[in-house]
């Protein structure tokens, strides 16, 4: 209904997310409100629920990206997600935030994630002027 109530105003989109920052509704007391997911839960709700959605509507050409969080969650949560057939066949790209490069830098974590899944985009869906959290 979402993309319906925007295309009512000739608004398209060309890919949406299955959430931004999943892994912050796991934190207990989390200062805004927040739905949690972890990857398998990302999966199966892809797989069961927002791929076949997209699919059967009238919205079927847009892309959908998964983890859509910081980056430090790759190469796991693209596995998870990618390498399971009913869910990776509704994603197109894996987005990432462009936080934490100290803890998990991109020779560790996009580099491996684009080795393993070349054929789906990487592409930076948030960031900051810098890695840190007071930056």
């Amino acid at each position: 209904r979402f993309l319906d109530e925007y295309a009512k105003y000739n608004l398209t989109f060309w890919a949406v997310t299955a959430e931004n920052e999943p892994s912050a509704g796991l934190i207990n007391n989390y200062p805004f409100q927040c739905l949690g997911f972890t990857a398998e839960q990302q999966r199966d709700f892809i797989a069961w629920d927002l791929g076949p959605a997209l699919a059967n509507s009238s919205h079927r050409h847009i892309q959908l990206i998964i983890l859509d969080d910081n980056r430090l969650h790759l190469p796991h949560w693209a596995k998870v997600v990618l390498e399971d057939e009913k869910a990776a066949r509704y994603v197109h790209g894996i987005g990432i935030h462009w936080y934490l490069d100290f803890i998990g830098p991109i020779q560790d974590t996009v580099v491996p994630t684009h080795e393993l899944f070349p054929d789906y985009f990487i592409l930076a869906t948030e960031a900051c002027i810098g890695a840190h959290f007071w930056e």
